[in-house]
Protein backbone atom coordinates (compact mmCIF):
# COMPACT_ATOMS: atom_id res chain seq x y z
CA UNK A 1 0.00 0.00 0.00
CA UNK A 2 1.34 3.19 -0.86
CA UNK A 3 0.15 5.92 1.99
CA UNK A 4 -1.06 9.32 1.29
CA UNK A 5 2.04 10.91 2.54
CA UNK A 6 4.42 9.20 0.46
CA UNK A 7 1.66 10.07 -2.47
CA UNK A 8 2.00 13.36 -1.78
CA UNK A 9 5.22 13.80 -1.60
CA UNK A 10 6.19 12.04 -4.79
CA UNK A 11 3.30 14.24 -6.74
CA UNK A 12 5.84 17.27 -4.94
CA UNK A 13 8.79 16.47 -5.45
CA UNK A 14 8.44 15.65 -9.44
CA UNK A 15 6.37 18.69 -9.61
CA UNK A 16 8.25 20.89 -7.45
CA UNK A 17 7.73 24.57 -6.50
CA UNK A 18 10.72 27.43 -7.04
CA UNK A 19 10.19 27.08 -2.95
CA UNK A 20 8.20 26.03 -0.21
CA UNK A 21 8.22 26.99 3.69
CA UNK A 22 5.99 26.55 6.49
CA UNK A 23 3.93 29.46 7.60
CA UNK A 24 1.79 28.89 10.52
CA UNK A 25 -0.30 25.69 9.80
CA UNK A 26 -0.04 26.17 5.95
CA UNK A 27 2.78 25.03 3.40
CA UNK A 28 3.65 27.87 1.58
CA UNK A 29 4.92 27.88 -2.34
CA UNK A 30 6.70 30.22 -4.49
CA UNK A 31 5.61 29.04 -8.13
CA UNK A 32 7.03 31.36 -10.69
CA UNK A 33 3.78 31.44 -13.15
CA UNK A 34 4.26 27.55 -12.97
CA UNK A 35 0.84 26.77 -12.34
CA UNK A 36 -1.82 26.23 -9.48
CA UNK A 37 -0.30 23.32 -8.14
CA UNK A 38 3.36 24.90 -7.55
CA UNK A 39 1.58 28.30 -6.41
CA UNK A 40 -1.24 27.65 -4.38
CA UNK A 41 -0.69 27.21 0.12
CA UNK A 42 -2.18 24.34 1.72
CA UNK A 43 -3.31 23.30 5.15
CA UNK A 44 -1.24 20.36 7.09
CA UNK A 45 -2.84 21.30 10.06
CA UNK A 46 -6.49 22.51 11.43
CA UNK A 47 -6.56 26.41 10.60
CA UNK A 48 -8.35 29.47 12.17
CA UNK A 49 -10.14 32.40 11.01
CA UNK A 50 -6.67 34.78 12.27
CA UNK A 51 -4.32 32.24 10.47
CA UNK A 52 -6.03 32.59 7.14
CA UNK A 53 -6.27 36.64 7.89
CA UNK A 54 -2.22 36.08 7.98
CA UNK A 55 -1.84 34.27 5.29
CA UNK A 56 -3.89 36.28 2.99
CA UNK A 57 -2.42 39.32 3.91
CA UNK A 58 1.48 37.84 3.02
CA UNK A 59 -0.65 36.77 -0.49
CA UNK A 60 -1.87 40.60 -0.82
CA UNK A 61 1.55 42.16 0.34
CA UNK A 62 3.19 40.46 -2.24
CA UNK A 63 0.41 41.30 -5.22
CA UNK A 64 -0.86 38.02 -5.56
CA UNK A 65 -4.24 36.73 -5.17
CA UNK A 66 -4.88 34.20 -2.49
CA UNK A 67 -4.97 30.37 -3.75
CA UNK A 68 -5.53 27.37 -1.87
CA UNK A 69 -5.14 23.56 -2.89
CA UNK A 70 -7.85 22.12 -0.54
CA UNK A 71 -7.19 18.17 -0.08
CA UNK A 72 -9.93 15.63 0.40
CA UNK A 73 -9.52 15.78 4.34
CA UNK A 74 -9.38 19.36 4.85
CA UNK A 75 -13.27 19.57 5.15
CA UNK A 76 -13.09 22.33 8.43
CA UNK A 77 -10.70 24.36 6.19
CA UNK A 78 -12.76 24.17 2.53
CA UNK A 79 -15.82 25.09 4.60
CA UNK A 80 -14.06 28.27 6.32
CA UNK A 81 -12.71 28.85 2.85
CA UNK A 82 -16.34 29.09 1.39
CA UNK A 83 -17.75 31.16 3.96
CA UNK A 84 -15.23 33.59 2.80
CA UNK A 85 -16.63 33.61 -0.66
CA UNK A 86 -13.79 31.34 -2.33
CA UNK A 87 -15.11 29.60 -5.05
CA UNK A 88 -13.86 25.73 -5.87
CA UNK A 89 -12.01 25.73 -9.07
CA UNK A 90 -10.80 22.42 -10.85
CA UNK A 91 -11.71 19.36 -8.32
CA UNK A 92 -8.63 16.93 -9.46
CA UNK A 93 -8.61 13.22 -8.92
CA UNK A 94 -5.35 11.38 -8.28
CA UNK A 95 -4.77 7.73 -10.02
CA UNK A 96 -2.57 5.13 -9.05
CA UNK A 97 -1.74 1.57 -10.49
CA UNK A 98 0.74 -0.85 -10.19
CA UNK A 99 3.63 -0.85 -12.93
CA UNK A 100 2.81 -4.56 -13.51
CA UNK A 101 -0.56 -3.44 -14.84
CA UNK A 102 0.98 -1.87 -18.09
CA UNK A 103 2.77 -3.78 -20.81
CA UNK A 104 6.01 -5.01 -20.77
CA UNK A 105 7.12 -4.12 -23.87
CA UNK A 106 8.15 -0.57 -25.36
CA UNK A 107 5.41 0.56 -27.58
CA UNK A 108 6.05 1.47 -31.57
CA UNK A 109 6.59 5.42 -31.94
CA UNK A 110 7.25 6.65 -28.92
CA UNK A 111 10.28 7.90 -27.14
CA UNK A 112 11.88 9.07 -24.36
CA UNK A 113 14.68 11.94 -23.76
CA UNK A 114 15.79 14.89 -21.61
CA UNK A 115 15.82 17.28 -22.09
CA UNK A 116 12.51 18.09 -24.23
CA UNK A 117 13.27 19.09 -27.95
CA UNK A 118 11.57 21.78 -29.75
CA UNK A 119 8.80 19.84 -30.91
CA UNK A 120 7.24 18.75 -27.56
CA UNK A 121 7.71 22.05 -26.16
CA UNK A 122 5.66 23.06 -29.53
CA UNK A 123 3.05 20.41 -28.49
CA UNK A 124 2.85 21.48 -24.95
CA UNK A 125 2.57 25.13 -25.38
CA UNK A 126 -0.49 24.36 -28.16
CA UNK A 127 -2.25 22.98 -25.00
CA UNK A 128 -1.51 25.62 -22.95
CA UNK A 129 2.17 24.32 -20.99
CA UNK A 130 3.78 27.36 -20.97
CA UNK A 131 7.84 27.61 -20.51
CA UNK A 132 6.92 28.38 -16.72
CA UNK A 133 6.01 24.92 -16.72
CA UNK A 134 8.83 23.51 -18.48
CA UNK A 135 10.87 25.26 -15.48
CA UNK A 136 9.16 23.29 -13.30
CA UNK A 137 10.12 20.19 -15.03
CA UNK A 138 13.75 21.70 -15.09
CA UNK A 139 14.17 22.04 -11.75
CA UNK A 140 13.00 18.18 -10.38
CA UNK A 141 16.21 17.10 -8.76
CA UNK A 142 15.06 13.17 -9.29
CA UNK A 143 15.18 10.88 -12.23
CA UNK A 144 13.04 12.28 -15.14
CA UNK A 145 12.79 12.11 -18.74
CA UNK A 146 10.33 13.20 -21.43
CA UNK A 147 7.83 11.55 -23.58
CA UNK A 148 7.98 11.96 -27.32
CA UNK A 149 5.43 10.60 -29.67
CA UNK A 150 4.35 10.36 -33.29
CA UNK A 151 1.07 9.40 -35.26
CA UNK A 152 2.36 8.18 -38.65
CA UNK A 153 5.52 10.16 -39.36
CA UNK A 154 4.09 13.87 -37.45
CA UNK A 155 4.77 13.83 -33.90
CA UNK A 156 1.35 13.66 -32.35
CA UNK A 157 2.27 13.92 -28.23
CA UNK A 158 4.64 14.65 -25.67
CA UNK A 159 4.40 14.55 -21.54
CA UNK A 160 6.95 14.02 -18.75
CA UNK A 161 7.42 11.45 -16.05
CA UNK A 162 9.97 11.57 -12.84
CA UNK A 163 10.41 9.28 -10.09
CA UNK A 164 10.34 9.78 -6.20
CA UNK A 165 9.40 7.82 -3.10
CA UNK A 166 9.41 4.67 -6.08
CA UNK A 167 6.45 6.09 -7.69
CA UNK A 168 6.88 7.12 -10.93
CA UNK A 169 4.13 10.49 -11.82
CA UNK A 170 3.14 11.42 -15.18
CA UNK A 171 2.86 15.01 -15.90
CA UNK A 172 1.87 17.33 -18.89
CA UNK A 173 0.61 14.61 -21.26
CA UNK A 174 -0.52 16.53 -23.98
CA UNK A 175 -1.71 14.99 -27.02
CA UNK A 176 -2.42 16.95 -30.54
CA UNK A 177 -5.98 17.41 -31.17
CA UNK A 178 -5.80 15.98 -34.61
CA UNK A 179 -3.89 12.92 -33.20
CA UNK A 180 -7.02 12.43 -30.21
CA UNK A 181 -8.63 8.76 -30.73
CA UNK A 182 -5.38 7.11 -31.98
CA UNK A 183 -4.11 5.47 -28.66
CA UNK A 184 -1.33 8.67 -28.34
CA UNK A 185 -1.85 8.65 -24.74
CA UNK A 186 -2.35 5.17 -24.32
CA UNK A 187 1.29 4.56 -25.88
CA UNK A 188 2.50 7.48 -23.84
CA UNK A 189 1.80 6.16 -20.52
CA UNK A 190 3.26 2.54 -21.56
CA UNK A 191 6.50 4.15 -22.19
CA UNK A 192 6.26 5.87 -18.86
CA UNK A 193 5.75 3.09 -17.39
CA UNK A 194 8.45 0.69 -19.02
CA UNK A 195 10.80 3.57 -18.34
CA UNK A 196 9.79 3.55 -14.76
CA UNK A 197 10.35 0.15 -14.40
CA UNK A 198 14.26 0.55 -15.35
CA UNK A 199 14.29 3.04 -12.37
CA UNK A 200 12.71 0.51 -9.98
CA UNK A 201 9.59 1.94 -9.66
CA UNK A 202 6.80 -0.10 -8.46
CA UNK A 203 3.85 2.55 -9.12
CA UNK A 204 2.77 4.91 -11.74
CA UNK A 205 0.60 8.04 -10.41
CA UNK A 206 -0.84 11.04 -12.11
CA UNK A 207 -3.43 13.71 -11.61
CA UNK A 208 -6.75 14.67 -13.89
CA UNK A 209 -9.02 17.08 -13.87
CA UNK A 210 -12.66 15.52 -13.03
CA UNK A 211 -13.58 17.62 -15.86
CA UNK A 212 -11.74 15.75 -18.46
CA UNK A 213 -13.88 12.96 -18.73
CA UNK A 214 -12.06 11.43 -21.32
CA UNK A 215 -9.04 11.15 -19.72
CA UNK A 216 -10.59 9.49 -16.57
CA UNK A 217 -12.04 6.51 -18.49
CA UNK A 218 -8.88 5.96 -20.58
CA UNK A 219 -6.53 5.83 -17.44
CA UNK A 220 -9.50 3.68 -15.64
CA UNK A 221 -9.18 1.90 -18.45
CA UNK A 222 -5.48 1.15 -17.96
CA UNK A 223 -6.48 -0.47 -14.47
CA UNK A 224 -5.49 3.03 -12.26
CA UNK A 225 -7.51 4.14 -9.54
CA UNK A 226 -8.83 6.58 -7.91
CA UNK A 227 -7.00 7.14 -4.27
CA UNK A 228 -7.51 10.97 -3.55
CA UNK A 229 -8.72 14.06 -4.40
CA UNK A 230 -8.08 18.03 -3.96
CA UNK A 231 -9.45 20.97 -5.36
CA UNK A 232 -8.26 24.72 -5.60
CA UNK A 233 -9.95 27.52 -3.75
CA UNK A 234 -9.79 31.17 -5.07
CA UNK A 235 -11.84 34.38 -5.73
CA UNK A 236 -13.52 35.76 -8.78
CA UNK A 237 -14.71 38.78 -6.41
CA UNK A 238 -14.30 41.01 -3.82
CA UNK A 239 -14.17 39.37 -0.14
CA UNK A 240 -18.16 39.12 1.12
CA UNK A 241 -19.38 41.76 3.75
CA UNK A 242 -19.33 40.54 7.04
Amino acid sequence: MISDDTLWAALEATWPPVSCERFGPFVWREGAGGGQRVSAASASAPVSADQLDRIEARFNSLGRDPLFQVRDNSVAFDRLLDERGYDVVDPTVLMLAPIDRFPMEVPDKVYTSWPPVAVQREIWAEGGIDAERVAVMERVSCAKTSLLARLGDAPAGAGFVAVSNRIAVVHALEVNVSARRHGVARAMLALAAYWAREQEATHLALQVTQANAAAVSLYSSLGMKAVGQYHYRKRSSPPRET
